[in-house]
């Protein structure tokens, strides 16, 4: 089965829900490093609110990865989402990288097609409790089960 986050932060307003994204920690391997860290994911944010959601999620998230300690948060999204993601990342909360591919188990099993897949996408690094210097060196993530 798909991987189902452990927490989740909903945003609402007068008009219902805002925005979603869900939490999972999990060991990822960065080159040869094993490594812990809450996978974000799911992100959602309703079309009249785009602009606002995702650095107001990670920011609400903040005190639960804390809490969670984990020394970093991790999440992927397409190159599509590249000027977003620099505007987020321009107050030194989050760091892009790019150059990485990430190798994720797909959530169905079929005799006839692989049980991975391997994708070129930017990587967000959120560091929580340690550095980013910290971060392993690596050119490949496995994400050792399948994306949040």
């Amino acid at each position: 089965g798909g991987a189902r986050p452990e927490r989740r932060a909903i945003a609402y307003d007068s008009h219902g829900v805002a925005s979603h994204m869900g939490l999972l920690r999990r060991f990822i391997k960065v080159g040869t490093t094993d490594l812990l860290v809450a996978e974000l994911g799911l992100y959602g944010v309703r079309p009249d609110l785009e602009g606002l959601g995702i650095a107001h999620s990670v920011r609400a998230m903040f005190p639960i990865l804390r809490e969670l300690s984990v020394p970093f948060a991790f999440g992927t999204v397409r190159h599509a989402m590249r000027n977003h993601m620099e505007r987020y990342c321009r107050d030194g909360t989050a760091n892009i990288m790019t150059g990485l591919r990430v190798r994720s188990t797909l959530p169905d099993a079929h005799s006839d097609l692989p049980a991975t897949r391997t994708e070129d996408v930017l990587v967000l690094v959120v560091p929580v409790d340690r550095p980013m210097t910290e971060w392993p060196a690596g050119s490949l993530i496995e994400r050792n089960g399948s994306e949040l």
